[in-house]
């Protein structure tokens, strides 16, 4: 649905009610979303190594194990969820009681269940095309168990349920036996999230027989909320000085850090099945970026550079289905496609990536200076 929401012209309302430090982690954060892979492919064509090498590496996600700055793309955005949810249902709490918190979080996941439904093709295609769990789907169900946690658990029980998902999923994955690769096994096909996919979820599964947004793996992508929703809590304090926030922030990042890698040794950082020690290194670098746009927006008051990430970020929803409706790529083609993109030789395909991901940038400003936005 699309609403018109009065912001003042800097972009927030008032402080406890909104922070451009997270609208503009959360545009930052879907910029690679929807442009990464156009930009992957146009620097490669530029030089396969040297520094651009790496960075081309670095948007691509790993294989399986290992750890990408690509593959922090999406454990942001629940980390994300997971702050916000501390604001707006701390405001649905204080407005309309817990019940009313408790329908907005219904409504709010049936709707982003159905997006993520129709985004894959919804009814369009044949009954066992349909993916029933990925990336959107996966978010409503991390904002809605989250949430719900939220709603009824204190803050000290919110951090036992999250240590004991963690810690229970290590245990399934580590000691429950696969038929046919026994158990403490974290290969693809033949660890216990792949097997539970591979029984029991039922319709299109992205990997043919399992699903990297799969069934058991949805458990420690809640962790990875939870984590979001200990920051929130942590920066509506009115009680803890700004300069402090950030200390613990950059504390807790620097912690999870160094307790995922150290659990690497034992529990592989996988992102394909979201290992407990992905959550924790994921977690850590969110709680890091966090605390630098913090820091630099809304301490010091930088904001001027972040706002193109603003105006993605108020508008996520619209970004990630504009492609889908907006031919952005095609519109760029009208200005350095053709005769244009082969005198750019290697430089060509980059180039037409940035006027695309610049024409998507324009489309939001847009509805930005017009207060549109659409959100579920």
């Amino acid at each position: 649905m699309t609403t018109k929401t009065e912001l003042p012209a800097n972009g927030t309302a008032t402080a406890a009610q909104r922070l451009l430090s997270l609208d503009a982690l959360r545009g930052f954060d879907m910029f690679w979303i929807v442009g990464a892979e156009e930009l992957v492919r146009g620097l490669q064509k530029i030089a396969a190594g040297g520094p651009i090498g790496v960075v081309a590496d670095q948007l691509r996600h790993k294989p399986w194990a290992g750890f990408h700055f690509e593959d922090l793309i999406f454990p942001l955005f629940v980390f994300i969820i997971g702050v916000s949810l501390v604001f707006s249902l701390t405001k649905s709490i204080e407005r309309a009681g817990r019940r009313g918190a408790i329908i907005r979080i219904l409504r709010r996941f049936a709707l982003l269940y159905l997006l993520g439904i129709l985004y894959y093709g919804g009814f369009s295609t044949p009954i066992e095309k349909i993916r029933l769990l990925g990336v959107l789907q996966r978010l409503a169900l991390c904002y809605l168990c989250a949430g719900l946690l939220f709603v009824y658990l204190k803050p000290r029980a919110l951090v036992g349920v999250c240590i004991g998902i963690l810690v229970g999923y290590w245990a399934l994955m580590s000691f429950v036996p696969v038929p046919g690769h026994g158990a403490g096994n974290f290969a693809e096909g033949a660890n216990l999230a792949n097997y539970v996919d591979k029984q029991f979820l039922p319709l299109r599964k992205w990997d043919g027989d399992h699903d990297p947004e799969g069934l058991l793996s949805t458990l420690p992508a809640v962790a990875s909320c939870l984590l979001g929703v200990f920051a929130g809590l942590l920066l509506k304090n009115p009680e803890v000085p700004d300069r402090k926030k950030v200390g613990y922030l950059v504390v807790a990042g620097l912690g999870c850090l160094a307790a995922g890698w150290l659990w690497h040794l034992n529990f592989p950082v996988i992102k394909k099945i979201w290992t407990s020690s992905f959550v924790l290194v994921a977690g850590g670098y969110s709680c890091l970026l966090l605390a630098a746009f913090y820091q630099v927006i809304d301490v010091w008051r930088f904001q001027r550079w972040a706002m193109p990430f603003v105006w993605i970020g108020v508008n996520p929803i619209t970004i990630y289905f504009g492609g889908r409706f907006i031919d952005f790529e095609g519109m760029a083609k009208l200005f350095v496609g053709g005769p244009v993109n082969e005198a750019l030789g290697n430089y060509g395909e980059l180039v037409l990536a940035l006027t695309t991901l610049a024409f998507g940038f324009l489309f939001l400003r847009f509805l930005y200076q017009r207060k549109i936005f659409l959100r579920v």
